[in-house]
């Protein structure tokens, strides 16, 4: 009886009041318990369609494998080098003001270089994989499914990549990385790495000289016939041989020093003074500090003036043997040097095949469905009974009526 006369008043109330077209919290709630029914089937089937999506749509996964990047270190170079007497200044040549400011992103960079996508591409099959006839555009699908991120705090670079087939994508992330080595291989990215790319240039330059200066040797001694000179000239010819090579070398050191210090520098200054100590001692052998290039000689008085051709193809010999000495342990501690640092990057986690989907996360997105189809429900049937209202109300009529007037 008690239910059946509040009944009686709210719709006593409803018939006596105009309508509003405002919605109180309690009118809404009263609303929607009439239309729960429609609340209901509108979020089940958000849901079961939610359902059927997920397992229609095809699987993905995602393959994750995590490198370190090489650390920029010279300090083992400048260890080496400071044993090795009248060579060690070399090396400052090709290292000086090589530093790089943001090394990491440069490895970002050069991993995500078109010189490697195109090397996935081609080593995977992609244009037939992603269905693409350009190679530009299985590029461009896969960098969609690759990705190239620097970590924040811990430096290191994660590569990632997704695929219908797990082990298909945990082998696109390891192959990343192998075509990054590839690619490394070949460019001077450290400090150690231009060093010893520098050296190796030198290197072969001096071989190259060392065979013309055999060669010609060769040449003098089945012309002139003479084989052999006496010890006290080979020792003359191979002492100013070795400081002559001794005197490039530091000149090659001081303008790489100028390069980036001061002429008051203590280093510079340092090795002024061994540059002018070697071309005295140069000079006192050689009768002349003028020259240190290819035109030394010994002193005549001292060789008889029939080996004079054989001293000078002897002399050019010695020379760039000392040179390809110097070279080579140049060569060799860059080498130490770059394995040291690490100029190809260190894997961390190599990827393994993903036994968990990445898309689509089934069981999030039934839920996000079913919540949005709930939300929309309620939203519609709310919106739905604000119009009924505003028909009910004769001004919200009326505007009503003028809009439809002014579309038609």
């Amino acid at each position: 009886m008690k239910l059946d006369a509040i009944h009686e008043e709210i719709s006593e109330s409803e018939t006596s009041d105009p309508p509003s077209a405002e919605l109180h919290l309690l009118d809404l709630l009263i609303v929607l318990s009439r239309r729960r029914r429609f609340v209901g089937v509108f979020t089940l089937g958000a849901a079961l369609l939610a359902g059927v999506f997920v397992l229609v749509v095809p699987s993905k996964y995602t393959a994750t494998t995590t490198v370190m990047p090489p650390q920029q270190n010279t300090s083992m170079s400048s260890a080496l080098l400071g044993q090795l007497s009248g060579s060690s200044a070399l090396a400052s040549v090709a290292g000086a003001g090589l530093g790089l400011k943001n090394p990491n992103d440069m490895y970002v960079s050069l991993f995500q270089s078109r010189t490697i996508e195109d090397s996935m591409v081609r080593r995977f099959g992609l244009k037939d994989r992603y269905k693409k006839k350009k190679e530009s555009d299985a590029r461009t699908a896969f960098e969609k499914h690759t990705t190239v991120a620097l970590g924040t705090k811990d430096g290191l670079i994660r590569i990632t990549a997704t695929d219908g087939d797990p082990k298909e994508a945990a082998d696109i992330a390891n192959g990343y990385v192998d075509e990054f080595k590839k690619l490394s291989a070949t460019l001077a990215i450290s400090e150690a790495s231009r060093r010893r790319i520098f050296f190796e240039q030198q290197l072969l330059d001096a071989k190259e000289n060392l065979t013309t200066a055999e060669e010609a040797m060769k040449h003098t001694e089945q012309s002139t016939g003479v084989l052999q000179i006496d010890s006290q000239a080979r020792s003359l010819i191979e002492s100013a041989a070795n400081l002559r090579a001794q005197v490039v070398a530091k000149e090659v050191q001081l303008q790489g020093m100028r390069s980036y210090a001061t002429e008051d520098n203590p280093d510079v200054v340092t090795a002024e003074q061994q540059l002018a100590a070697l071309k005295a001692q140069l000079a006192k052998l050689a009768g002349t500090d003028q020259d240190s290039g290819s035109d030394f000689i010994v002193p005549k008085g001292k060789v008889p003036e029939a080996g004079m051709e054989y001293i000078r193809r002897l002399r050019d010999v010695k020379y760039y043997e000392t040179i390809s000495e110097l070279i080579a342990k140049q060569f060799e501690i860059a080498k130490l040097d770059e394995a040291r640092q690490g100029s190809i990057i260190q894997v961390v986690d190599v990827a393994v095949t993903p036994d968990r989907r990445s898309f689509p996360k089934r069981t999030i997105t039934v839920l996000v469905a079913t919540l949005l189809g709930f939300v929309v429900a309620c939203v519609w049937c709310t919106f739905a009974e604000g119009f009924r209202r505003m028909l009910g109300n004769p001004a919200d009529s009326h505007r009503l009526a003028s809009l439809r007037a002014t579309f038609r």
